[in-house]
This record gives structure tokens, sequence and C-alpha cells, in this order.
């Protein structure tokens, strides 16, 4: 009778491990043809790893922050990563567990999604400002780049894209999907894009406030709600096990809003991102007519 127990535990097991690790996420990533590698960066006495993946492109591009969701560094963070290469951005993903890991390792290193994210929760947000200075310093002085840099965060990471802005000011655009804003709004000098779930009321509930703060203050706000997603549709609409074909609607229309918006970033200087019709902001509704939504390397950065 145990035999039969032990196999069933060894299944749930391996089921868990294997969601863990979102084998989806990590086939279509190793079947880029993308410049990828893993750099270390330094600002004070700390070490950041950060995955960094090129475009395919000759001309000298915009680089993204791009800022993990709570669960981590995971293969997902950095297939999205990829994916925005493709569209044509050097893209910069600090992974913020760097060091914090079982044995100082990283967000590969925990073996479960809850102490990933108890971890990730437990980060010191002085720490991840500076973590993310320092993939931002990296990123303006890669010489591929043009020297504009933008932050796309999801989840936790969306709420940091959004505090970033408050302290970073030579942002040119923060992307914030299905994160919360900041308390105070006034230092912010770049534009913010938020990209929100219909089904998502915990973070739904805090749009209007941050709506009515950023207006107040004169800030540039513009976020969109997708009707019937749920929360962390941009990686649940590529998900393979996905059931709600609103997530997978929500993730293409938002990609390709973000992705548009991206170019207009990356225009000569005289044009500039599209602001909302009232410069302020103003809270809008998915629908059919909007605008849709060699690889590995090593390298050792020191950011001071």
């Amino acid at each position: 009778m145990r035999r039969p127990t032990f196999s069933l535990l060894t299944v749930l097991l391996l089921s868990t491990l294997s969601a863990h690790a979102q084998e989806w996420a990590k086939t279509r990533l190793d079947a880029s043809p993308r410049h990828r590698e893993y750099v270390t960066l330094k600002h004070g006495d700390r070490s950041l790893q950060a995955f960094v993946v090129y475009p395919e492109v000759k001309q000298k591009v915009s680089v993204v922050i791009l800022i993990h969701e709570i669960f981590g560094l995971s293969d997902w963070a950095k297939e999205m990563a990829d994916e925005l290469a493709a569209a044509g951005y050097i893209v910069v993903a600090p992974d913020l567990l760097s060091g914090f890991g079982p044995n100082g390792g990283n967000s590969d290193s925990f073996t479960s999604m809850d102490a990933t994210t108890k971890a990730v929760s437990g980060l010191n947000p002085d720490t991840v400002t500076a973590d993310l200075d320092a993939a931002a310093d990296y990123g303006k002085k890669i010489p591929a780049a043009n020297g504009k840099i933008a932050t796309v965060g999801f989840c936790w990471g969306g709420g940091k894209s959004f505090s970033f802005a408050t302290h970073r000011h030579d942002l040119s655009a923060a992307f914030v999907f299905y994160g919360p804003g900041p308390a105070d709004v006034s230092t912010i000098t770049a534009p913010v894009y938020g990209f929100y779930a219909g089904n998502d009321a915990r973070i739904g509930a805090t749009v209007p406030g941050t709506t009515d703060a950023m207006k107040a203050a004169g800030k540039v706000y513009d976020p969109v709600t997708y009707d019937a997603a749920g929360h962390g549709f941009m990686r649940a609409g590529e998900d393979p096990a996905n059931t709600n074909p609103a997530n997978k609607k929500a993730r293409d229309e938002g990609f390709a809003r973000l992705t548009k918006l991206l170019s207009e970033l990356q225009a000569p200087a005289h044009s500039s991102l599209s602001t909302p019709a009232s410069y302020h902001a103003s809270a809008k509704k998915s629908s059919a007519t909007q605008s849709p939504s060699c690889h590995t390397g090593s390298q050792v950065a020191a950011i001071m």
C-alpha cells in the first residue's frame, strides 16, 4: 500500500515543480534566435544578476527595464523579455532576488512558488530602487542603446515600475501592468501607462484614486482596463493551460498597445509618446476597436 502512495506523492511533486518551471515559456525562449546573456551589475557591495536580450537590428534602440512579477525572474519573465526584444528593443531584466535565495542563490534557487513570493514580498524597497538604478545605468551605457530607457513591470513589478518613476527622472515612460500606484506621485516626470484587468478588484479599486492623484499633480497617466481578464493576464494569456479567452485577448491587445507606445518612444526627438486626449489621466475600457492592446554569455559590469 505504501508504494502507490509514494508514487502519487511523486507525481504531485513533479507536477508542482513543472508548473513552477513554466516549461512552455522555457521552450519558446530556447527556440529564440536572439542573443541573450546574463550580466552582473555591481553597486556598493551588492552584485545583481540581470538577463539581457538584444534585438536583431542594425540601428541603436531604446532600452526596456523589465521588472518581474512577485514570482521572481521566472522563465515567463525571460520569455517576455525576448518577445520585447523581438519587437525591436534591448531588454534588461534584473533578478531582484539576486543573492537572496537559498545558499545565496537567485530566483532559480527557490524550490517552491510560496517561498519565492515570500522572498519578493520581503525585499527592502531601498534595495529594489538601487537595483533598478543599476539596471537603468547599465542600460544607458550599452553601446547599441540610444540613451532612452523605459520601465515595464508586471504584478508586483508593475507597482515598482510606477514607484520607480517617482525616483528616476530620466525615464522616457513607465508601463504598469496590474500594479498599484505610489502614495505620492508629485515627483513623477515620465508619462505612465496602465494596463489593468476587469476581474481584478484588488488592483482595480486603486485605479480611481491613482487617476485623481495623477490628475491633481498634472501628470500624464493613461490607464486601460481589459474587460473580463484576470490579474496576471499577460502571463495567463500565453499559458497553454489558460481557460479564460479574455486573458488571451487582453494579452494580445496589451502587448500591441505596449509595443505601439514603445515605437513612439523610439521615434526621432521631435516626436513624442502619445498623451491622453486631455493630457491628464483618463480611464478607458478595452474594446474591439481600440488599438491592440550564440545564446548565452557572461559579462561583469561595474555600476558605481
